[in-house]
């Protein structure tokens, strides 16, 4: 079957089939491998006639000033050529007038203090303009699932936690990160990086890969990406780094060095090289979970 593009709410909820299940992943666009792994995802948890949804949109409410909205990649027909290769039915790529019709909502949705920190500290108003959104299309998409990736790992926490406090039907998938052959997170922000850039970005994944294959506990895995991250910033072109921090994907609160956690945790690390921002992390299991 051809898939189906619909521009508008109306022309979406037309192209559903009555009483199929449903998924939806949630793209802005410039599609990637990364997108398609989100895509096979939703596909495995869908009966064999339910309804795949990808939806491209550059949302404006997101990005703050000085950040690279003007210059996002837009290429609607390449993605939807890719979203038919990954198995989905229908695009819906609607335009900021179908999705602000009285332009910036007066009412938006806020990521509290789950949000404040980190890329929330990095990018002031990015997680409420992304919880906003994500709950728009949640309203119109209407799936049984939703898959988010783990690079995300902050977006993927407050939108799990947005679901639950808020009540939403719909359950989250996550998708483990996908990276190229030489371990750099897949991205659509990769295709700024020069090959010199490229290089040094690579210590984002070495840093975190340092840190996993370390023993012990906080202060030990944290030193060990850390100096990988020290030798990136001597690079040509160097490493400038955001943060580095060990973190509680419960709640999103930070792990000290000293402190004795037991159980899941998340690396995260941001860090700009030339004029690109990238994110990373890795999941580890600290001490013995109770």
């Amino acid at each position: 079957m051809t898939i189906s593009v619909a521009r508008t709410a109306d022309e979406l909820r037309s192209l559903y089939a009555p009483g199929a299940d449903r998924a939806v992943v949630m793209t802005m666009g410039a599609l990637h491998e990364g997108h398609l792994a989100n895509m096979r995802t939703a596909r495995q948890r869908l009966t064999p006639a339910g309804q795949l949804v990808v939806t491209v949109y550059v949302n404006p409410l997101q990005f703050g000033p000085g950040e690279d909205f003007d210059r996002y990649p837009r290429q609607l027909d390449a993605d939807v050529a890719l979203a038919e290769e990954g198995g989905a039915d229908i695009v819906f790529a609607p335009s900021d007038a179908e999705m602000y019709p009285d332009g910036r909502p007066r009412v938006t949705l806020t990521a509290g203090p789950m949000g404040a920190g980190f890329e929330g500290a990095e990018r002031p108003g990015h997680f409420d303009g992304m919880l906003t959104v994500v709950a728009k299309l949640l309203h119109l998409t209407r799936p049984d699932y939703a898959t988010f990736g783990e690079k995300d790992a902050q977006q993927l926490a407050l939108v799990r936690r947005m679901v639950r406090d808020l009540d939403f039907p719909v359950e989250i998938l996550p998708v483990p990160t996908l990276r190229d052959p030489d371990g750099l997170a897949r991205s659509s922000r990769n295709r700024y990086l020069s090959p010199a850039e490229r290089t040094t970005a690579l210590a984002l994944s070495r840093a975190l890969f340092a840190a996993r294959d370390t023993t012990g506990g906080p202060a030990g895995r944290l030193a060990a990406a850390r100096a990988v991250l020290d030798a990136a910033a001597t690079a040509r072109p160097p490493l400038a780094l955001g943060y580095l921090a060990l973190i509680d994907p419960s709640d999103f609160t930070e792990i000290g060095p000293d402190t004795a956690h037991a159980g899941e945790a998340v690396l995260a690390v941001a860090a700009r090289v030339g004029t690109t921002r990238l994110i990373d992390n890795v999941r580890l299991t600290l001490g013995t979970a109770a």
